[in-house]
């Protein structure tokens, strides 16, 4: 499943919080704690976490999960990677030149790069890794974040490595102010060739060689053992451009969605660090030093499959008023108090709050680019519920409704919800089960396994699901290119993508222009304001309905130390250390 297609298959019929930062896996299997988790917990040079259960791909080009990026910033690493300061700081590149017209970036690496194999890793390794997670071949969910390059007449990025292999220079087709972040994400990560092309199915299966413990990497820990949908072991590996600063031996994993479970595993001190509990045990937990919370640049929200059959004889402008009425009678407000508990901002739009607006502020800010609609402008909804607009909306779309504003007999809505295994989503789902049932609307609530969510939600087997988006770089485009694959993109029926709509879904052609105008925009006062268009036409399609902007809270053992997160969701433990 593409990324860019996960995000927007939600919207169009064949749609997938991911991750990721830039210049979302659970599982129904439950994982015992087991000798080695106990040993884990007693060792001064091992480090155990629950971060979720099977990852769907460790190639870092094929990635499209936050624990997955996680694993693949401790076992990968590229010319950038984020310290503990959440700054882009270089890792494998000793230097970078910029040119004037901010167009062609040199990179030099560092002297003496090894694979964990004790091979060399040089320049021509990450213009063989960057090519190859462009190539359409590969079927990158995150291949898009590389149209930032200028492109040859046959289609080949412009990225080239030196005969020397010791320089490598990129591109691109207009200025990138976030760029240099966008080389700390993990797509950007080097793979080796010969390890990917000795798999016998590479050309078919592009991950497959990744898919069994003992494959080579370069980062501070390389895969030993993995026994699939229970346990990982990762060991440090010699070969670390820093290896002198990484303490710990291994890692271990325990690979687990049953939330009990994750928290009995860390209350028996067989885990040192889960970021996932139960959400009745949220009050006890906060009043203990060991519950940590962070900033994230995100949003949780929901999705409709604009393509489902919920919408049959509706136009499209009625198809759209339903499910605006839905945003209306959502109480973002019980949602953050009682199911978050976090502290997280009921979100009444799709870019999350901090967020950067390219031009030198913060995008949901009033400024000369921009100026915020009233409430009940395009969009943008009220933290709390306005029954009275959701029943006018549904009657513009053709509903009637008796004396108390309930739906007439005649003409009911049941909506199907799709959301994963967790306490969270199962919660916010009732929650707003109860929500949409004031006006007489009935919803079941589908809880799936990880992976068959995944496949479901991307195949567009529901009305409505729950969804997640963690920004990969810290600029409003990642937002909102999600839902703008470019023109030709094909695989799925998916309207989205601008593939056999149907005829109530919104139209998405002008959405996607004014994207590719954004991305090659040079006056950044201009390209602020068109990301501001851009989110106003999104909200205006009804398509996704904000619920909170994201936070995230992680337990972690008071012996620890060293380790860090960044707002993009990614830990990075290979400088822990246990007291």
């Amino acid at each position: 499943m593409k990324m860019k297609k996960l995000m927007a298959l939600f919207l169009a019929g064949a749609m997938s919080m991911s991750l990721l930062a830039g210049c979302g896996g659970k599982s129904n299997e439950t994982a015992t704690s087991g000798a080695s988790q106990e040993s884990a917990a007693s060792a001064d040079n091992v480090f155990s976490a629950c971060l979720a259960s099977e990852p769907d791909h460790l190639d870092p080009a094929l990635n499209s999960s936050m624990d997955g990026g996680t694993l693949a910033a401790n076992s990968f690493v590229g010319l950038y990677t984020y310290n503990k300061e959440g700054e882009v700081v270089p890792a494998l590149a000793e230097s970078c030149e910029e040119s004037e017209d901010k167009l062609t970036y040199t990179f030099t690496l560092k002297d003496g790069l090894k694979w964990s194999d004790g091979s060399d890793l040089t320049a021509k390794d990450f213009e063989y890794s960057w090519k190859r997670a462009a190539d359409p071949n590969t079927a990158a969910d995150y291949a898009y974040l590389l149209d930032v390059f200028a492109k040859d007449a046959d289609g080949n990025i412009n990225v080239k490595a030196s005969d020397d292999g010791k320089t490598l220079t990129a591109v691109l087709h207009s200025p990138c102010s976030y760029f240099m972040s966008l080389v700390a994400f993990p797509i950007f990560m080097p793979v080796k060739q010969e390890a990917v092309e000795s798999a016998s199915d590479w050309q078919t299966n592009p991950g497959s060689w990744a898919s069994e413990a003992g494959f080579v990497s370069n980062g501070a820990f390389t895969l030993q053992e993995w026994k699939h949908n229970e346990s990982m072991v990762y060991v440090k590996n010699p070969y670390f451009y820093d290896a002198d600063n990484v303490k710990l031996d291994e890692l271990h994993y325990m690979l687990s969605s049953d939330h009990t479970a994750m928290l009995a595993a860390y209350d028996a001190g067989n885990l040192d660090l889960i970021d996932d509990a139960p959400t009745d045990e949220l009050s006890r937990l906060k009043e203990t030093d060991e519950f940590h919370i962070v900033d994230q640049l995100g949003l949780y929200y929901i999705a409709f499959n604009v393509n489902s059959s919920l919408f049959e004889g509706k136009t499209p402008e009625q198809a759209c008023a339903m499910r605006k009425a839905i945003g209306y009678l959502i109480d973002r407000q019980t949602i953050v108090d009682n199911i978050g508990q976090i502290g997280e901002i009921p979100a009444n739009t799709f870019i999350p709050v901090k967020m950067s607006d390219g031009n030198g502020g913060e995008f949901r800010t009033n400024d000369d680019a921009y100026t915020y609609p009233d409430k009940d402008a395009v969009g943008y909804y009220p933290i709390g519920v306005n029954i009275e607009k959701a029943v006018e909306l549904l009657k513009e779309a053709g509903y009637k409704f008796d004396d108390n504003n309930m739906l007439d007999a005649s003409n009911p809505i049941h909506l199907n919800y799709l959301i994963n295994d967790s306490t969270k989503h199962v919660a916010i789902a009732q929650q707003i089960q109860q929500d949409v049932a004031q006006i007489g609307i009935t919803m079941d609530v589908q809880t799936e396994d990880w992976q068959t969510f995944l496949n479901d939600r991307k195949n567009g087997n529901f009305d409505v699901a729950r969804e997640g988006w963690v920004a990969d770089y810290d600029d409003p485009i990642n937002m909102l290119e999600i839902f703008a694959p470019a023109e030709g993109d094909s695989g799925n029926d998916d309207p989205q993508l601008g593939v056999n709509p149907k005829e109530y879904a919104p139209e998405w052609s002008a959405y996607r222009t004014l994207i590719e105008e954004i991305k090659s925009e040079k006056d950044m006062t201009v390209r602020e304001a068109k990301m501001h268009e851009a989110e106003d036409m999104l909200m205006d399609t009804g398509a996704v309905i904000p619920i909170n902007y994201q936070g995230e809270y992680y337990l972690l053992k008071s012996n620890v130390s060293g380790d860090y997160t960044n707002v993009f969701g990614f830990k990075y433990f290979m400088y822990v250390t246990k007291n």
